[in-house]
């Protein structure tokens, strides 16, 4: 087989039978050097046409962890507090700029996989066109009653 860029899906089929029979070629023989060259043109055709994208930033985090078996609390050194590692780990909170150089230095992410926008926890107010984040608050988490404004105003002044 001549070897040639590769156009039609029909050919990729064809590349990949022939790669296949070049897989036991011995190391320094012609048969090496063309399943080089064979290997290259496949991937550009399948980079062209199957692109795939860089993973999701919380799960590549998550992988990593798999990979070296650690927990989520062994990430409180690279996120500065357990209830960040939990908020991010739970997409709940986004991945900051000192989050992303300690994750990508500690962990050997790929920082432009940690950049990437992760898929959020995100709910919509009925009526509303823009995104809001929701919170519910209890009783305790309301005050009781708010003075006005400018009473608090007055109140600073005479005590400065």
């Amino acid at each position: 087989m001549k070897p040639k860029i590769i156009k039609t899906d029909e050919e990729h089929e064809a590349a990949l039978a022939h790669v296949e029979t070049l897989m036991d070629a011995d190391p320094g023989s012609h048969e090496e050097d063309e399943l080089e060259l064979w290997s290259l043109l496949v991937e550009q055709y399948e980079q062209a046409h199957y692109p795939i994208d860089p993973p999701d930033p919380i799960e590549a985090i998550r992988f990593r962890m798999d990979q070296m078996g650690i927990k989520a609390k062994d990430l409180v050194k690279y996120m500065s507090a357990k209830s960040k590692v939990s908020e991010v780990l739970n997409r709940k909170r986004r991945l900051s700029l000192p989050m992303i150089r300690a994750l990508h230095s500690g962990l050997g992410i790929p920082a432009e996989v940690l950049v990437r926008e992760p898929k959020l926890i995100i709910k919509k107010k009925p009526g509303i066109g823009r995104r809001v984040y929701t919170v519910k608050k209890t009783k305790k988490d309301v005050p009781a009653k708010r003075e006005p404004a400018q009473a608090t105003r007055k109140r600073k002044a005479t005590h400065t």
